[in-house]
This record gives structure tokens, sequence and C-alpha cells, in this order.
């Protein structure tokens, strides 16, 4: 621990240099010997920051001096200086790792940054035009939040703070921290999700369904409360896919590949499908009104709309495996049967639900290789067998399917299933599938 004259003698070479910063805006001048005050700020906060690693009595000991406010009056006046020269940045970006090597592990001074800083430092830094001063502010936010001031976050005004957060991930995807703040912050307050979710421009709800794609789909286990959490955002989540999954429907023209609104429902359905595979997820998800018939609907539009005319919805079989379709909509009618298929897995309300919406023979008609949707054979297979697994309705009306000619034998047997008569009746069981 270094003694305590040493951090009162920084921190008056700091409030000196302060005053006159200050002065030198009210006499609308030059700051005399810039280049030695701004060189002399740095060499301070490099000595604070350095001193805060892991010693806790150095954080309190600054802390009750009053080096957190000054530091953070200074970041403040430090910004209106107009010429963005490297020894301004630098000096900049020591005041901010101070900052967060002071907050490191220490509640007290976590707080105490807080009250003096935010939202407005925050703000301020969050936009600025240097990269490391943008890293070195999110590792202080991300430091100092916790489940308490997530929520100040809703407050009026304070939105903008995570808005910015999430632009930075978004231009900066190398950004660390501002991934942290998110997975580990926002998206555990629902409200806040919801709230961030209605002022961001469609490409920026991409990204943070891709954010949440990356929570959802971790392998950890998960406490009861982290599982409500996801309950919540599953309601959410899928409120937004049965309100614009019609939006898809723009990219059956070649002019509107990339129509922002439809990129966002894609993304929607992934989510979806990533949290119909988690059996913690499913049955909450499973007992969602309108999911399952949003889901039908959906695939018979694009289905028809592939039908009527060539677009990315219509089924080819074209590639010779060398070549990558790239188009966002690859893979969106597969996704639909794997959603169709998860929610349907035990369930037979759901199974029953199908029957009664003709989403059999739809699953049916879409169970051929497609180049368009990888793997919709398998998906189909998978959501036939859960659809029929202890449901003789459903297996009876594929089986008279099949022997009215509405159903194809060979698809079925690509299925590993096939018609067999018993006692005048039809039943569609499993067999070994045949080797291709």
């Amino acid at each position: 621990m270094a003694k305590e004259s040493i951090f009162r003698d920084l921190l008056e070479i700091l409030m000196s240099a302060s005053s006159e910063i200050e002065q030198a805006y009210k006499d609308s001048c030059e700051l005399v010997d810039r280049d030695t005050c701004l060189l002399l700020i740095a060499e301070c906060f490099r000595c604070l920051r350095n001193a805060c690693v892991e010693c806790a009595k150095n954080q309190h000991a600054m802390r009750n001096l009053g080096l957190i406010s000054t530091s953070v009056h200074l970041i403040r006046l430090l910004h209106g200086i107009q010429i963005k020269e490297e020894l301004l940045l630098t000096a900049l970006r020591c005041s901010l790792q101070f900052l967060g090597n002071i907050a490191a592990g220490n509640g007290d001074s976590q707080n105490s940054i807080w009250k003096c800083a935010f939202p407005d430092l925050f703000l301020m830094c969050l936009t600025y035009s240097d990269k490391k001063i943008v890293a070195y502010c999110c590792m202080v936010l991300f430091t100092c939040l916790n489940s308490e001031k997530v929520r100040e976050l809703l407050y009026p005004g304070n939105l903008t703070v995570a808005l910015h957060v999430l632009k930075v991930y978004k231009e900066q995807l190398e950004s660390e921290w501002s991934f942290l703040i998110v997975t580990d912050h926002l998206l555990k307050c629902p409200e806040l999700v919801k709230a961030l979710y209605a002022k961001l421009s469609n490409q920026e709800r991409v990204t943070l369904l891709e954010l949440i794609m990356e929570k959802v789909s971790e392998k950890n286990p998960v406490t009861s409360e982290e599982m409500n959490l996801f309950m919540r955002h599953a309601d959410f989540l899928a409120g937004c896919f049965k309100e614009k999954c019609e939006a898809v429907l723009k990219l059956t023209s070649a002019a509107d590949a990339e129509d922002e609104e439809a990129l966002v429902a894609i993304r929607l359905l992934d989510v979806l499908c990533e949290m119909t595979s988690n059996n913690g997820q499913l049955e909450h998800l499973q007992a969602l009104p309108g999911l399952l018939e949003t889901a039908i609907d959906t695939l018979r539009l694009t289905h028809l709309a592939g039908k009527q005319a060539v677009n990315i919805f219509t089924a080819t079989h074209t590639m010779t495996g060398q070549e990558e379709i790239s188009h966002p909509a690859v893979g969106f009618k597969s996704h639909l049967i794997r959603l169709i298929g998860n929610l349907c897995y035990k369930n037979k309300e759901n199974q029953d639900k199908v029957y009664e919406l003709d989403g059999i023979p739809l699953i049916l008609d879409n169970c051929s290789t497609d180049d368009n949707n990888p793997f919709v054979n398998q998906w189909a297979v998978y959501a036939i067998r859960n659809l029929t697994e202890q449901n003789e309705r459903n297996q009876e009306l594929i089986a008279q399917m099949e022997e009215k000619g509405l159903a194809d034998n060979s698809a079925l047997e690509s299925m590993g299933l096939e018609i067999e008569k018993q006692d005048d009746k039809l039943i569609l069981r499993s067999v070994r599938k045949k080797p291709s």
C-alpha cells in the first residue's frame, strides 16, 4: 500500500490542472503549456491506475480523498478541449482506466462513480471518436453495473446509454466490454429489452437478437431465475414474430432481398427455434397462444409464394454441392418446420392443432431436397415423428394420404415410415430407413 500523502500530492496536481483548464475556458484563450499540462495529467492517472490494482486499501484511500469526483470533473473538462491530439487522448484513456481500476471489486467506488458520472459522462465517452476511449468507458460501465443500476437505464433519458452500448457493439465487433454489458447485464432485465427494442432500427434489432441468440445458445446450467428471464424474453419475442413474420414475403422480390424488416423476422425465428430446443423453455412456448398457428400460416404463405413464381421460397435441386446460396431467407422454411416440430414434441394438444390447421399435408409437401432450405428433409422427418407419436388420428391421416396418392411413398420411406394395413385400418409405422 502506498502512503496516503502520495495520493494527496497527485490530487493537488489534478485539481491544479483542472483550475488552469477552467480559467482558460473563462478567458476564452489557449491553455498555457497545454502539452505539459496534458502530459502531467496522463502521468498522474497512470500512477493512480497502477496503485489501484488488486489493492482495496489504496482504492478506499483514493475515494475518501475525493479522487473519483475530481477525476470525473477533469474528464468533463478534457472532453471540452477541441483539438483531439494524441496527448489529450492519452490523458482521457488513462483517466478512464483509473476509474475502471478503482471500481474493480469495490462496491463503494462503483457507487461513487455512478453518482458522479451517470449518465452524462458515459454518454460523452460512448460517443467519442476514439475507439480506445469508447472501450475503456464500456469497461467502467460494465464494472459499475448491477441489477439495481440496470433498472435505472429505464428512466427517461437514461435509455440512451443502453442504446449507445448496442451501437458500439454493432460498429466495433471486437469490443468485448460492450458485448458483456448486453449479455451479462441488459438481457437480465426484460423490461429494458422491450424498451430498447422499441427504439432500435431494424438493423440494430438484428444485432440485439444475435446477442440474445448467443445467450440462449449457451450450454451452461441455468438457475430458475435465469429460466424465468428466458421465458419472459420468449413471450416478447414470440409476440414480435407473430406481428412481423409476414414481412419475409417481401423477399420474393429480388429488389427487396435485403429488406431489413424481413431480416428481423428471420432472426426472430432463429431465436425461437433455439429457445424451443431447450426443454426448460419448450413447455412454456408450447403453451403460448398463437405461436404454432403463426408458424403454420407463415409456412403456408411462403410455400404458396414459392409455387406462384420463381423466388427464394421455390424449391430448387440444381446445385452441384460446390455452390453456396447467399440469401438471408435460405433455410427459412426449414426453420419454420423445425419450430412446428419442436412445439409438437410430446404435446397432444399441439399435435391436434396442426391436424386441424391442415399442417400435416403442408409439411409433407415440403419434405423434398431443396437447395434453398438445407436439411428441410431432416426437419420434416423430425416434425412428422413428433406429430404422429402416440397420435393415431395423425398417423391415420398420413396413411390415408399415401393410399390416395396424396403423400409420396418414397418420401415416407426416406423418413423411415411405411403404411401397413391392419384389420381394415391403415397404420403408419417406423421402419429402418432404406439406404439412399
